[in-house]
């Protein structure tokens, strides 16, 4: 446990000598540097996961996740324990704040950044099936956009099959229609189109041979919409149209599992709002409240070092410094003593040797 405490302490960045002559102090201490430590844990979690996914399906992967979630990690590690250790207690209240303004909102962009990929983690699940849904949509969209632009480039033709397709229904209506007349001049109904002979007479034979005419015309109308039809069918083809399909299951499943850590990620944020666009107030205060969690975390070590009342580590530590800086400024006076002696020996010297120099000119 000695062991565990110091290294603790080592997180919490103290100066282990001066906090081990205080033992009341030594579990605030621990407290800091272990949230510290797991803060930097996590934060070794979320990158590693998050790298994982931008290099997924490559043989290195799981290498490349590890050791960017160690560097991370130890960035962020290292970042927290600079914050807490750089707050001093023996300011005022108000400057201790000001002092902690910067350090808390940087806490506070690392605690999203740590939260986003675990989030991730979390709502596996749900991403998995808003990532099917948003593929879905997309290859719907896409064959959507291709079907505009292939009717807008063979409008001319397009239209053409729609007339004749019109043409042709409205013969195979009159057919029928005539038929049916033909039908009736033939049992002798009379009607207004019909003369009510019975047999097969001159008005019979004159309605056969137009409905003879008409079939014939229906047969080349069939026969034009089938090589415009063909026609189009082979444009299509060229177009690749025909090869564009939505994605089967299989398929589904495969691109969600290559969906890298931007698709993962907006399929995060729409799990916030429903289809019609209204909010969706499970999923979205469920991922708020994660992502609250971790920033509170990541404030709490600088929260608790302004909560905490100045105690004897603090008040030694600022002796320790004080000593120090006095120490400091003693030995820059002391050097710069003896700079000046030295230099004051020298001028003398100087002095000496141009004094004899001036004698003997004079005595020669």
């Amino acid at each position: 446990m000695k062991k565990v405490t110091q290294f603790f302490w080592w997180c919490s960045g103290v100066h282990q000598a001066t906090l081990a002559k205080y033992p009341a102090e030594h579990n605030k201490y621990v407290g800091i540097g272990a949230t510290i430590f797991f803060t930097g844990l996590f934060a070794a979690l979320s990158g590693g996961y998050a790298l994982y996914f931008v290099f997924s399906g490559t043989a290195f992967s799981v290498i490349y996740a590890l050791l960017f979630g160690l560097l991370w990690g130890l960035a962020i590690f290292n970042m927290d324990r600079y914050i807490v250790s750089s707050i001093h207690k023996n300011a005022s209240g108000f400057r201790q704040f000001l002092q902690a303004t910067p350090r808390i909102l940087l806490a506070v962009l690392i605690g999203i950044v740590i939260a986003r990929p675990l989030e991730l983690k979390v709502f596996d699940k749900e991403i998995r099936e808003q990532l099917r849904t948003t593929y879905l949509d997309r290859q719907r969209s896409h064959i959507d956009t291709l079907n505009k632009a292939f009717e807008s480039k063979y409008a001319v033709e397009l239209t053409r099959v729609a007339e004749l397709k019109t043409e042709r229904d409205s013969l195979e209506a009159s057919i029928k229609s005539d038929r049916i007349k033909l039908k009736m001049e033939a049992f002798g109904e009379k009607t207004v189109e019909t003369s009510g002979i019975v047999g097969y007479g001159p008005y019979a034979k004159q309605r056969q041979a137009e409905l003879d005419k008409q079939e014939q015309y229906l047969d080349t109308l069939r026969s034009r919409i089938g090589q415009q039809e063909a026609f189009i069918q082979q444009r299509k083809q060229f177009e690749g149209l025909l090869d564009e399909r939505l994605l089967t299951g299989e398929q589904l499943d495969s691109a969600v599992n290559k969906a890298g850590f931007a698709d993962r990620n907006a399929a995060l944020g729409n799990l916030k709002y429903n289809p019609d666009g209204t909010r969706n107030e499970s999923n979205y205060w469920s991922i708020a409240f994660i992502m609250l969690l971790f920033i509170f975390f990541e404030c709490l070590p600088v929260f608790v070092k302004l909560m905490s009342a100045r105690d004897a580590y603090d008040i030694d530590n600022r002796d320790r410094q004080l000593v120090d800086i006095h120490r400091s400024g003693s030995e820059r006076d002391a050097d710069i003593a003896v700079i000046d002696g030295i230099y004051n020996d020298r001028v003398k010297a100087d002095m000496e040797r141009e004094k004899s120099r001036i004698w003997e000119s004079e005595a020669t």
